[in-house]
């Protein structure tokens, strides 16, 4: 049978097909508060929500899905991670990540992949034996016994203080430690968390509805093709590098699943302007003929996880600059890019400081990006302001703020403009 030429998308259409996909390709639903079901939707639609402990703005985890559909109640997310039966639970994914409770079982190749990886490396994390080690079964006898529970109640139980004089990072815990190696390999997920944030281990079985523990076992094989059609479906237009990035598996069997996924008909070679491929798209994505959502994405969104797709798709070069020297930031500390219909038209340091009820803009830049094509314009920065100033009133009425300061040390070309379009919102 003779070869057929992949389909070709001029950038445009490959990101209105990106951002369809991604569920931000048109206004988000006019509604008082999301609730459970628009959660759900969101992680069915992304496969995964990472989970960080960022809070400068809101959790990390939290801002996808006010991306996608607006002011929402957090507490369902809460009640889904922590009363049975669980819609999500928590595992390593794309990092520590909440998934639907289906996709644990899916990920049991990655969790004995992790064991492997640890034992290869000298069966230790962070200098503390683990694996078969004394400390990890007397800390797996405790979450037997007591789970759920946080690693400061198993290190109580543990006795002394738990920190090395070598430790780094975080100084965990030995308890932490282990837990989070436990956590890893996928002997424990969460039940949920507290309200300090912290991870209410336990084991799987305790935690996973019961007919996803009576689901028969899955072949590695199909477990990698699941997740890799999981990752299409959420990009809509990805490479190998992306969609093993999405689930942070090895590329070698991702492009084995891709390969198998494309000989179903399940993903189509396509090729788009100004990206090197292989390129693939899932067979369900569709270009709309406009995108006009409007939104601020976190660092931690899925549609730039992958740096090198988003400067290929929006001409955006973005680096998340928490942990860089504050003298050698560009764009400012919590940076994060603002939507304006296909293009990231402005990058944002926000901060909401809850104490004064103000959502504070350190910085804000016009967004670097490619050139307007033949036919179309780039919005002008009284727009771009006009059209982030109703987002901020946005984020900061969802996050309980009543009002949205610009300091006057603010950086950026867009301070300006902004301070100007914010007057007016009050109104």
């Amino acid at each position: 049978m003779a070869a057929t030429r992949p389909d070709l998308l001029s950038r445009s259409q490959a990101r209105r097909l990106v951002l369809r996909a991604s569920g931000l390709d048109a206004p988000r639903p006019q509604r008082a508060v999301a609730g459970t079901r628009a959660l759900q939707q969101v992680v069915d639609r992304l496969g995964l929500l990472q989970v960080d402990s960022v809070n400068v703005l809101a959790r990390a985890h939290l801002v996808p899905v006010y991306a996608r559909v607006g002011p929402w109640d957090v507490g369902t997310l809460d009640r889904a991670t922590g009363r049975a039966p669980r819609r999500l639970v928590e595992t390593w994914a794309h990092e520590a990540s909440l998934v639907p409770a289906a996709t644990f079982r899916h990920l049991a190749f990655k969790h004995a992949e992790n064991r492997a990886r640890i034992e290869r490396r000298g069966d230790s994390m962070h200098g503390v034996p683990v694996g078969r080690s004394p400390e990890v079964a007397r800390v797996r006898a405790v979450v037997d016994e007591l789970g759920p529970v946080t690693a400061r109640e198993v290190q109580t139980v543990l006795g002394g203080d738990g920190r090395r004089a070598e430790a780094w990072g975080w100084a965990w815990t030995d308890a932490k430690r282990a837990l989070e190696h436990l956590f890893v390999v996928g002997e424990l997920t969460s039940a949920g968390r507290n309200a300090q944030f912290e991870r209410r281990y336990d084991r799987p079985d305790r935690v996973l509805p019961a007919d996803v523990l009576a689901a028969p076992a899955l072949d590695e094989a199909t477990a990698r093709r699941h997740l890799v059609e999981v990752a299409a479906r959420a990009h809509g237009v990805v490479d190998v590098r992306c969609l093993a990035d999405h689930w942070r598996t090895a590329t070698a069997p991702t492009r084995t699943a891709v390969d198998e996924l494309v000989e179903e008909g399940v993903l189509l070679p396509v090729e788009v302007e100004g990206w090197r491929g292989p390129l693939y798209r899932h067979r369900d994505a569709t270009v709309p003929r406009r995108a006009r959502g409007r939104t601020l994405l976190s660092p931690f969104d899925p549609l730039v996880w992958e740096r090198t797709r988003t400067e290929a798709l929006f001409g955006l070069r973005y680096r998340i600059e928490i942990y860089v020297p504050a003298a050698a930031r560009v764009w400012g500390y919590y940076v994060l890019p603002f939507l304006l219909g296909e293009r990231f038209v402005a990058l944002v340091d926000l901060k909401a400081d809850r104490r004064a009820g103000a959502l504070r803009v350190h910085a804000v830049h016009r967004a670097p990006g490619p050139a307007a094509a033949a036919g179309t314009r780039l919005p002008a920065d009284a727009e771009v302001a006009h059209e982030l100033a109703a987002e901020l009133w946005a984020v900061a009425d969802w996050l309980g703020l009543s009002d949205v300061h610009v300091p006057a040390d603010a950086a950026g070309d867009l301070v300006g403009p902004l301070t100007r379009a914010l007057v007016p919102a009050l109104v």
